[in-house]
Parts: structure tokens; C-alpha cells; sequence
């Protein structure tokens, strides 16, 4: 796999300009949604490089992230001459940037792409790491490869774009850094002020989070060892996505995060003893911004039958990452089912 270059831009199109320079395309792809294409490709297309550019727009939405939408683009790809010399642009949050990684990587055995991050909860979750993908049978990035990106480029005042709900979304994966990497940093994200976005402020925790997650990355590329600290909080949090959407109440990727860390900080702690001051932390970080995704007894089977489909699971046990305390990380865990019912109950009641 190729080292990925991530870049928090302070001259964003000059930057556009070296990152496209350096791939030397014959030519150029540029994949957006319905949101990205209005609020964010007219400040990407002042680059001259990009003249005589291909635009190639979805519609917004993770339902969207899905084989038909897929198809459309390797349609597109092959009908306007795409060779394995021409560069694809990703230009969106992490829907995008999943599904434009996983077309590109698999286009003629493989195009180079461009990830431009668009969103908060992009930047820092799906743009960096390399992981591309789609979802299926209504399953979270149920098909996928590893395929980083030439690199990333992140332009914090698209994010002035966002509303709060987004920003928080964003924000989860980054509370996930911080219980992965040091007490310091965890110290740090709960200071945060959410209410009141300081964008400078923001930029250097983002900054701090992206660097945690590219440090274990390094490491474990494809995810056979310590990758498996980044999925904290996921096992959980997938099946409350997944859920929220058979059920029709959608919920963002981090708010689903954020629930998912809540019962696996809990896991954590009838299991390995996870400091309970710190539990009670991070359940008032969700009180105060995120809320709850209501369930009660009635919904747990449903939620443990889309826990045994994810996709880190091994040997027909559900598998987790859990914390003995923060930046203590012991992976490939697992959990009984009245284990796991016992987490409900904690999330449900808090």
C-alpha cells in the first residue's frame, strides 16, 4: 500500500494544483453528491487544472452508498474513455469519499484517486486509512477493499458549511481518538466547546486526530492487529445505524459512534474493570449533544442479529475492542449475549 499524504490545507487551491500536478492524468473524474456539488465544487473548480474536468454527481445519503450507485459511476467511467492513467477526485464526506475510493480501486484493476474532505466526520474517519467500500444487503461498508488514496486534502472551511448535528457526527470519531490515545487528548476533546465552534481551535484538534489514527495505520495497514483499536465503539454503533434505518429513523454514522462507544466503554468496564468516572464522563458528553437513539427490550434481538453480520467478527463470535483505561486497548474481545443484552439495558436506562 502506498503512504497517503494527509494535508490540512492552508492555501487549498495551490495545494489542488501540487496534488493533481503530481499524478500526471490523462484525465480527470470528479465525483460529488447533491449537497457537495452546490456548496463546495465551485471553491474546487477555480483550479485551472481541473478545465475540461468530467463531473460525476450521486445523490447525498449513506442509503446511497450502495451497488446501484456503484454501477452508475463504472458506467460513467468507461463511457467518457477512463484508462488506469486517469485520476479520480473525490469531493464530499465519508459517503462519498468510501464509495469514490472503492469505484476508483476497482476501475480497470485499480485508478488513482483524490480524496477531498468535506466534512468533519470525513476528514477524520473515512478520507485517511485506506478503507473503501459500499454497503449491501443493508449492511455498514459490507463490501469493500483497501485502497489508499494519493491523498488527502482538507479544506476546514467547508466544514463552516456544516450544520451542528454534522459537526457532532464528526466529532464522535474524534472522542474515539482521543480514548484510543492518551489520557491528555481525551482531556483535551471533553474541553471542547460544542456549543460554540472556534474553527481555529478546531483545526488543531483535527490535526491531533488525524495523526493518531494515521500512527496506528502505519502499523497495521489491513487491519490484522492494532487497526482493530479504531473500530471501539463500531460494533455496537453499526447495528444502532443499520437498525435506525430499518426502523426509518435515520442516524448519522457518529451519532451511532458515539452510542456504540457508550455500551463498549461499559463493556469495558465489567470486563476490564474501564474506570467508571470516565464511563460517566462520556455518558454527559451525550447528554449535553448527541441524546439517544430510544430502544427497550423488545428491539435487543434485532440489534444483536445485526452485531453477528459485522464484518470484524471471527469464528462465529462477535468481536470487539475494548479499553482497560484510556489508551489501554485490548482487541479481539468478545462479549456473551446476556453480556451484551446488559449493555442495552445500561444505554437504554441512561
Amino acid at each position: 500500500m502506498n503512504q497517503q499524504v494527509t494535508k490540512i490545507c492552508k492555501d487549498f487551491i495551490s495545494e489542488l494544483d501540487d496534488a493533481i500536478g503530481k499524478q500526471k492524468a490523462e484525465n480527470i473524474f470528479i465525483l460529488t453528491d447533491d449537497n457537495t456539488a452546490h456548496f463546495c465544487l465551485p471553491e474546487v473548480l477555480k483550479s485551472e487544472k481541473l478545465t475540461g474536468c468530467h463531473l460525476i454527481n450521486i445523490p447525498n445519503g449513506d442509503e446511497n452508498k450502495n451497488i446501484e450507485s456503484a454501477v452508475g459511476i463504472w458506467k460513467y467511467l468507461s463511457e467518457n474513455r477512463a484508462t488506469r492513467k486517469s485520476l479520480m477526485i473525490n469531493v464530499g464526506g465519508g459517503m462519498i469519499t468510501d464509495i469514490g475510493g472503492f469505484t476508483a480501486s476497482t476501475f480497470k484493476r485499480g485508478i488513482r484517486y483524490i480524496n477531498i474532505s468535506t466534512s468533519l466526520l470525513g476528514a477524520v474517519d473515512a478520507a485517511t486509512g485506506g478503507k473503501t467500500g459500499i454497503n449491501f444487503l443493508g449492511l455498514k461498508n459490507e463490501i469493500g477493499v483497501f485502497a489508499p488514496a494519493e491523498s488527502v486534502l482538507i479544506n476546514i472551511d467547508f466544514f463552516k458549511t456544516l450544520d451542528a448535528k454534522n459537526l457532532r457526527s464528526g466529532y464522535a470519531e474524534m472522542v474515539k481518538h482521543a480514548l484510543i490515545d492518551t489520557r491528555e487528548e481525551w482531556n483535551v476533546i471533553l474541553s471542547f466547546d460544542l456549543e460554540n465552534i472556534n474553527f481555529d481551535e478546531l483545526r488543531e484538534l483535527v490535526d491531533r486526530s488525524i495523526r493518531v489514527k494515521e500512527r496506528v495505520v502505519e502499523q497495521d495497514p489491513k487491519e490484522q492487529n492494532i487497526r482493530k483499536a479504531l473500530n471501539l465503539g463500531h460494533t455496537f454503533g453499526h447495528a444502532f445505524e443499520s437498525y435506525s434505518y430499518k426502523t426509518e429513523r435515520p442516524a448519522l454514522h457518529g451519532y451511532a459512534v458515539i452510542w456504540g462507544l457508550l455500551c463498549e466503554l461499559y463493556l469495558s468496564h465489567i470486563k476490564l474493570n474501564f474506570p467508571k468516572e470516565d464511563l460517566i464522563k462520556l455518558r454527559n458528553l451525550i447528554k449535553e449533544y448527541y441524546g439517544s437513539f430510544i430502544i427497550d427490550c423488545s428491539d435487543y434481538e434485532n440489534l444483536f442479529e445485526l452485531m453477528t453480520h459485522d464484518k470484524k467478527n471471527e469464528s462465529n463470535e462477535i468481536n470487539f475492542t475494548l479499553l482497560s483505561d484510556i489508551g489501554e486497548i485490548h482487541i479481539n474481545q468478545t462479549a456473551t449475549k446476556e453480556e451484551i443484552f446488559e449493555c442495552f439495558d445500561f444505554y437504554a436506562g441512561f
